[in-house]
C-alpha cells in the first residue's frame, strides 16, 4: 500500500518544541504589540522587519538544536509530508520528505512569490542575542527602508499571508497525494490549507484516512478511522 503520512506540531511535541495552539504554543503567545496572526505575515516582514526577525527567531529558531524524537525515527523511511519547520525529520534521516511550510535553519533572498530563488542555510550562528533586532536586521542585509528584493534575505517559512508555490515543493506534494492509497494524519489540527488540499484529494479518490491525536478533530468523510492517542503509541501497536 501506498501510504502517505503527513504530519503537524504534535509529533514534535515529545522533542520539547511547542504545538501551536497550546498553552505556551507559537500561535498563542506573540509579541509586546502583536499576535502570532500579525507577526507571522509578510506584510509585518515588509513593513516591521525588526520586530518579525526578533518574535521568529525567539518563538522558532531557539529550538533548532533540538533534536528527533522515537516518532520522526520511524518515520525516516516514510513517505512524508510535514508542516513542521524544525527540520527534525531531516535529523532523524528521512531524505526526501517534503517540509510543505519551510525551514528553520534555511533562507532565501526575498523574492516576488512564485519567482524561482536559492534556498541557503540560515545564518543563525552568527547573531548576537545581547542585541538581537539590530544584529539580525545586519545579517538579514535589511537597511533603514525595509527589506530589498532579492537583496536581503528571508526566513525560508511560509507566513500567513503568502502562498504555496514550488519553492515549497506544493507540486511534488499535490502528486504525492495523488498516488497515495492511504493517508495518515499525525499531530494536527487540520487549521491549515494543505490538510484540506489532502483532504479534498482524499475524498476524491476514495482513499482512506486514519488521523491520529489524543484529541483529534474530527472531518466530515466516511473513510476515516480515528486513533485517539499520541503518536508514540500509534507507531507501536
Amino acid at each position: 500500500m501506498n501510504t502517505l503520512y503527513i504530519t503537524g506540531a504534535g509529533v514534535s511535541a515529545q522533542s520539547g518544541i511547542p504545538t501551536f495552539r497550546g498553552e505556551d504554543g507559537f500561535w498563542t503567545i506573540g509579541s509586546r504589540n502583536y499576535t502570532p496572526q500579525q507577526m507571522a505575515t509578510r506584510a509585518m516582514y515588509e513593513h516591521n522587519p525588526g520586530e518579525f526577525l526578533s518574535w521568529y527567531y525567539k518563538r522558532f529558531v531557539t529550538y533548532r538544536e533540538h533534536g528527533p524524537n522515537k516518532v520522526h525515527t520511524w518515520l525516516a523511511d516514510k513517505k512524508l509530508i510535514t508542516q513542521n519547520i524544525d527540520g527534525l525529520d531531516g535529523k532523524a534521516g528521512n531524505k526526501d520528505y517534503i517540509s510543505i511550510h519551510g525551514r528553520i535553519d534555511k533562507v532565501t533572498l526575498f523574492h516576488d512569490q512564485g519567482d524561482k530563488v536559492a534556498i541557503g542555510s540560515a545564518p543563525w550562528h552568527e547573531v548576537d542575542e545581547n542585541n538581537l533586532k539590530a544584529s539580525l536586521l545586519d545579517i538579514f542585509k535589511i537597511g533603514q527602508f525595509g527589506p530589498e528584493l532579492n537583496k536581503s534575505l528571508k526566513p525560508y517559512v511560509l507566513l500567513f499571508d503568502e502562498y504555496y508555490t514550488d519553492l515549497y515543493d506544493i507540486g511534488r506534494a499535490q502528486e504525492m497525494m495523488m498516488a497515495a492509497d492511504k493517508m495518515v494524519f499525525i499531530g494536527t489540527s487540520f487549521s491549515v490549507n494543505i490538510t484540506q488540499i489532502a483532504l479534498e484529494i482524499a475524498r476524491h479518490n476514495h482513499i482512506e484516512v486514519e488521523v491520529v491525536d489524543p484529541d483529534p478533530t474530527h472531518i466530515m468523510y466516511d473513510k476515516v478511522t480515528y486513533f485517539a492517542m499520541p503518536a508514540s503509541r500509534y507507531i507501536e501497536r
